[in-house]
């Protein structure tokens, strides 16, 4: 016997109940279950970038219960429930995917429209930005930006920011002047640091990481993916370096920097 979706959401009732439930799950509410929920998800990702697919199920298994749980708080609340989350989600897709469902309808039998994949990916920023025009309780207040999440990471929302205005035509149309930007960002840092202005540090640090981020949209790389190879390669030839200074009974702090230098290209050359 393996258990069904509908046992996660009797497990998840039961784990709720007031009188016979969890108490630290009884503890819970939405703000506290989020911290969980950004950890399942990079753990998600983590297991992709490792190829490990018998992690990858486990560690779906643990996103989707935290999805699960939110219904549950929500049901409690009399916000939402499970059944209007899955409509939701449904509901939406049948609506952003008309070149496969054209007459709206989720039973439709297939005939989709041959649509290239960029013409699907502008016709669904297209539908997305009819819902927000819809959602707006004033229009004068709408904004391209409108509903980028605040919580996302730093680098996944400065492209999105990114990608969001350039659908405005707000946007270099060749990646020589975003080379530019990042160069005069570079200056702009050391005429900071000159000036002994750590705010301004500060200020154009994040200038020039904003600017780093619209490169790497230029050249079509995702860079939270790409930041989180280049942390993945630090830490694999880190370690290396380390397991190096064991086998030879020495340590990094007694590690003169030309060393450790020597060590670190060798690690580039082994390919780690």
């Amino acid at each position: 016997m393996s258990y069904q979706l509908e046992d996660l959401l009797y497990l998840m009732e039961r784990l709720r109940d007031p009188q016979h439930g969890c108490p630290w799950d009884l503890q819970q509410s939405f703000e506290t279950i989020v911290p969980h929920t950004l950890e399942e998800a990079y753990e998600v990702a983590d297991a992709i970038a490792q190829g490990d697919f018998d992690q990858l199920n486990g560690e779906l298994g643990d996103l989707l219960f935290q999805v699960v749980y939110y219904a549950q708080l929500g049901r409690e609340a009399g916000h939402f429930d499970w059944d209007r989350v899955v409509d939701g989600i449904t509901s939406k897709l049948v609506r952003r995917h008309p070149h496969v469902f054209p007459d709206g309808n989720l039973r439709t039998a297939p005939g989709s429209v041959a649509l290239a994949p960029e013409q699907v990916k502008q016709r669904w920023e297209a539908i997305k930005a009819e819902e927000r025009a819809a959602k707006a309780v004033v229009p004068a207040q709408l904004s391209l930006l409108d509903d980028v999440p605040h919580a996302l990471p730093a680098l996944s929302r400065a492209q999105k920011l990114q990608k969001r205005a350039s659908q405005s035509g707000f946007d270099w149309a060749e990646v020589g002047p975003v080379f530019d930007k990042v160069a005069e960002e570079l200056e702009e840092i050391r005429g900071a640091i000159t000036a002994g202005d750590q705010p301004a540090i500060a200020e154009e640090v994040g200038d020039l990481l904003f600017c780093v981020v619209n490169l790497a949209r230029h050249l079509k790389v995702d860079a939270e993916t790409a930041l989180r190879e280049g942390n993945g390669k630090f830490e694999r030839r880190f370690r290396w370096i380390e397991q190096e200074l064991v086998r030879t009974a020495c340590t990094l702090e007694e590690s003169s920097p030309m060393r450790l230098n020597q060590l670190w290209e060798e690690a580039k050359r082994k390919g780690l």
